[in-house]
């Protein structure tokens, strides 16, 4: 996309803003008669979510409106899993975490692409980890919208103390050890909630386990559960010497996206290393000399990012892989439109603006290696961000994913609790008898 077509798409924030809540009495009926097609996002990016939405209905025979989830992922799978259980016409088009899309395609609620439509939504233009998100049962049942990654954020002179070669592989005991020795903390998300079955995940794939046999994980209650095994004591260790280390954060049970940013740039103390989404350069490039940022832009040069760390040193990490994808309801009233209008929202365009605007990254290759992104960020942070999501694991790709997160959670958590000895046996048996149906979360 050309720089004067990307501020089209901001030049029609306002207008289409103005509209937001009226969207749902409007739902009904599109104008001259068209249908509307209705598209359940999240609250990231809504600006430039609606501008797609205008975009992408200019000059179709049908106009798509923009209808708000809450803001909380599992209230957001509630919502649309109560309307397509009950094959609701209306709910066209859905912005979807990539860990629900396999559960509403077992369930049969997810259209999927065919002939050349799939081979639009999913080239060899999409990144391997985003691309994997979409696939269920050879079949490509949503299409890529964005993608989300966490790498190492950390102070450059905290590591440049600690004496650590950032443009090297580094583990987790090393940045632990590093933050401790140099008086600096290490963030994570370790509160009882998703980003923290994200975080346990990761450490088991980067040690070259899984929670769930991937070869049969897509078979439901009848997969394999790996958990117990030495990479899942890897991964215990590392939260264990965490969470008995001077470079725990003072909030570290309740930890979660949010808590640790304050401490990237603190009015005293060195600084930490942190795993964060894609989201966090962004923010604080906007906080360049405001409460919680940088002080002023030499601070903000002091932020560096490194690939995510090591579980065992050696073997390459696994960043975790998030985002969003747009699946279309199989129910819709107007399907054909919906697939279409699904393509139109997630194209290299469409991610451009996302990304620029919004912070919010592609899932395309080509986005990355596009003049606008080169204008917008770091050419290594972006190599690191496609390469991350290039590489990078998923979550059990499973239709019983909701119930294996919450199993996970009530073993691991708290994470002062965890040992490599105990948990991930713990954790296996009670994955065993929840998926066996013996057991009740």
């Amino acid at each position: 996309m050309v720089l004067r077509e990307r501020r089209r798409f901001v030049r029609t924030i306002g207008a289409v803003g103005a509209g937001i809540l009226a969207s749902g009495l409007l739902a009904a009926c599109g104008s001259e008669g068209k249908p509307t097609l209705n598209w359940y996002i999240n609250p990231d990016g809504q600006d430039t979510l609606n501008a797609l939405a205008e975009q992408c209905s200019e000059g179709k025979p049908y106009d798509i409106a923009i209808q708000l989830l809450p803001s909380s992922a599992t209230d957001q799978r509630t919502q649309l899993a109560r309307r397509l259980a009950a094959e609701d016409g209306s709910t066209d088009l859905m912005s979807l975490d990539p860990v629900f899309v396999p559960e509403f395609a077992n369930a049969g609620w997810l259209a999927p692409f065919e002939g050349e439509l799939a081979d639009q939504v999913l080239d060899d233009d999409v990144l391997a980890g985003s691309a994997e998100t979409v696939r269920w049962e050879d079949e490509v049942v949503a299409a890529p919208q964005w993608a989300n990654t966490q790498v190492l954020w950390y102070r450059r002179s905290l590591a440049e103390a600690a004496g650590l070669d950032m443009n090297q592989p580094v583990t987790w005991e090393q940045v632990i050890t590093a933050a401790e020795e140099n008086d600096g903390t290490v963030g994570v998300q370790a509160n009882k909630y998703e980003a923290y079955v994200v975080w346990i995940n990761a450490l088991i794939l980067g040690a070259g386990g899984n929670i769930l046999d991937p070869e049969t994980v897509e078979s439901g209650r009848e997969a394999e559960v790996t958990i117990d095994s030495e990479a899942g004591a890897a991964a215990a260790e590392v939260i264990q010497q965490l969470a008995e280390s001077d470079a725990a954060q003072p909030d570290f049970t309740t930890s979660n996206e949010g808590t640790s940013l304050g401490r990237m740039f603190p009015e005293e103390g060195a600084g930490e290393f942190m795993t964060n989404w894609t989201f966090v350069y962004k923010n604080y490039q906007d906080l360049v000399g405001q409460p919680g940022g940088p002080a002023d832009e030499e601070a903000f040069q002091d932020l560096g990012w490194a690939r995510y760390p090591q579980t065992v040193q050696g073997e390459e990490s696994q960043p975790p892989i998030g985002g969003i994808d747009i699946g279309v309801g199989a129910y819709s009233a107007n399907l054909d439109h919906a697939q279409e209008a699904a393509a139109c929202v997630t194209n290299a365009e469409a991610q451009t603006a996302l990304a620029v605007n919004e912070g919010l990254m592609p899932s395309r290759q080509s986005v990355y290696d596009s003049q606008e992104l080169k204008d917008a960020y770091p050419a290594d942070l972006l190599a690191l961000y496609s390469e991350s999501i290039e590489t990078g694991g998923p979550r059990p790709k499973s239709a019983f994913y909701s119930q294996i997160s919450s199993a996970v959670q009530a073993e691991w958590h708290s994470p002062t609790s965890v040992d490599p000895g105990s948990t991930p046996e713990q954790s296996a048996e009670f994955l065993n008898a929840i998926l066996s149906g013996e057991a009740l979360l």
